[in-house]
């Protein structure tokens, strides 16, 4: 069950990171492990952000990513869909659509992160997202904020453990449509409303 009182206080704080990163113009990366759900929303944080002067980040695009999972290894390529990261099959259409895989694996955020890291390019700020990317990020000492499902403990407890900033509770697997609200409580909380 999600307490919405600790959702509120939640989405609170992570529209004040949004808005402090819009501020100083932070150089901000966002990626997804549900990209069939959350997309949307991190795609118009990403645009927000970067019509405020943010430098959003889309490093290692096209590289490939080994991530173990119960069916064994399975390689995917990173791809970027409007400055939001997300994971394909190979061979997979990246025409700019929403249909990566489904990951809870830091791996992604790790590849791009070590090739922005060894091609001497900016490193981020601000790391956003859910499951892996925000966990991750997080254990490599990044500022993390993300979105979580209940049912995952994972980034509740990186944010107990002081790795992971911000944790919002939500269901992670609503109708895309049904963050629309969250989306725009965000960006008006962060004075990022267009």
């Amino acid at each position: 069950m999600i307490d919405p009182e600790r959702t509120l206080v939640a989405l609170d704080a992570f529209a004040e990171r949004i808005g402090a990163a819009a501020q100083r113009s932070a150089t901000v990366l966002l990626g997804t492990g549900h990209p069939h759900r959350l997309l949307g929303f991190y795609a118009a944080l990403a645009d927000a952000l970067s019509a405020a002067g943010c430098n959003v980040l889309t490093p290692a695009q096209g590289h490939s990513v080994d991530i173990t999972t119960r069916f064994g290894l399975r390689t995917y390529n990173l791809d970027y869909v409007r400055g939001v990261a997300l994971v394909r099959e190979p061979g997979a259409s990246s025409s700019g659509c929403a249909t990566g895989a489904h990951t809870h694996s830091p791996l992604p955020v790790r590849v791009a992160l070590a090739v922005a890291a060894n091609a001497g390019g900016l490193l981020p700020e601000l790391v956003i997202g859910d499951h892996g990317w925000v966990c991750g990020a997080g254990q490599l000492g990044f500022e993390a904020i993300g979105l979580a499902d209940t049912d995952d403990p994972a980034l509740f407890v990186g944010e107990a453990e002081g790795v992971v900033s911000v944790v919002v509770p939500l269901d992670d697997a609503v109708r895309s449509d049904y963050y629309l609200p969250l989306t725009r409580y965000v960006l008006n909380r962060a004075c990022l409303s267009q």
